[in-house]
């Protein structure tokens, strides 16, 4: 059976002690790693040092960082501090988000997202190195730069998300691992075939390339209040978050549905949205219901060869006692 981890929950939460509590819980349940997505709410290298600090053995890891709105530099020294912080525990993932994010959000242009990627990942394992920096790219030109600390004694994996051929493909031949989102089973076997792509354009073995797949989550003892968590996780995806999500599912056969989702988000019309969400689509990109139903749905997920780690996130709108009611159910010792 492939690794557990977790994605600490995307929603806001009351305070930053919060979600360290969930990290801890997922370390008492068994679970290899926390995952910390980082959207619009508090940054993840802040969070993720709290959680290196008040937990023991689970892993640690941020994603993803997008490649914009930080220079490769800054994250090769945050990196560095998070991997002494937590004693060797940390493995980061990177990627370029999409143009709702970078633009809208960070006032930033988003253009040759697979180039920047590729050259983010260079400059951020030259930072880790602890030599000195000297790089010349089309994008980034640096020049002397070099940690005034000593390198972390165990390397920092580096990941690299993405959802298209083309991401897909540039993971598998420069990352250490690929983060998987959004990705039906027919959907993650057509990607791990870019996957081996890139890995042998790279001279490199595909099996040394971690994959990990994000797979929406939702346990209830009323399965149906679980199943309109993830409806509603995943229309405002598809419909609210530009074209990202919904290209992803187009290509995986839901071309009529995701436009569907995104007409009625963009009349304002969120039940119907909603509605466009059938039990077909929830169950092939999530584990949700009840708990028998949800760890069978988990489970057959874990099996698709080539899936390393299968990482638990929440759906925006689950609660509290929600998410840990999740944690619970779908601990790999449950």
């Amino acid at each position: 059976m492939t690794d557990r981890t977790v994605h600490l929950p995307v929603s806001a939460q009351p305070t930053v002690a919060d979600i360290v509590g969930f990290a801890q819980r997922a370390e008492d349940r068994g679970y290899r790693r926390a995952w910390l997505p980082e959207t619009w709410g508090r940054d993840a290298a802040t969070v993720l040092s709290a959680v290196a600090e008040r937990t023991d053995d689970i892993g640690i890891g941020p994603s993803i960082l997008n490649v914009y709105s930080r220079s490769p530099a800054l994250v090769g020294q945050t990196a560095a501090t998070l991997q002494e912080l937590s004693e060797g525990r940390l493995r980061i993932a990177l990627g370029p988000s999409g143009p709702a994010v970078i633009q809208g959000w960070h006032g930033a242009e988003f253009e040759r997202p697979l180039r920047r990627t590729r050259e983010y990942i260079d400059v951020v394992r030259a930072v880790l190195s602890g030599e000195t920096v000297d790089y010349d790219g089309d994008i980034f030109t640096l020049g002397g730069f070099r940690l005034r600390c000593d390198p972390p004694e165990t390397p920092v994996p580096i990941d690299a998300a993405g959802m298209g051929p083309k991401s897909v493909e540039l993971a598998g031949r420069f990352a250490d691992g690929w983060h998987a989102l959004m990705l039906t089973p027919e959907g993650i076997r057509d990607r791990l075939d870019d996957l081996r792509r890139g890995a042998e354009l790279g001279g490199r073995d595909p099996d040394d390339v971690r994959v990990t797949l994000s797979l929406t989550c939702a346990v209830s003892e009323d399965g149906e209040r679980a199943r309109e968590l993830a409806r509603q996780h995943l229309s405002f995806y598809v419909g609210a978050m530009g074209t990202f999500y919904r290209d992803a599912l187009a290509r995986q056969g839901y071309e009529e549905t995701a436009h569907e989702i995104a007409a009625a988000w963009g009349n304002g019309d969120q039940a119907a949205a909603l509605a466009a969400v059938g039990d077909d689509l929830l169950d092939d990109l999530g584990a949700v219901g009840t708990p028998e139903a949800a760890r069978e749905r988990l489970a057959a997920f874990e099996r698709i060869e080539g899936v390393d780690r299968v990482a638990v996130s929440f759906p925006r709108g689950a609660e509290r006692g929600e998410v840990e009611a999740t944690i619970d159910a779908l601990a790999p010792d449950a």
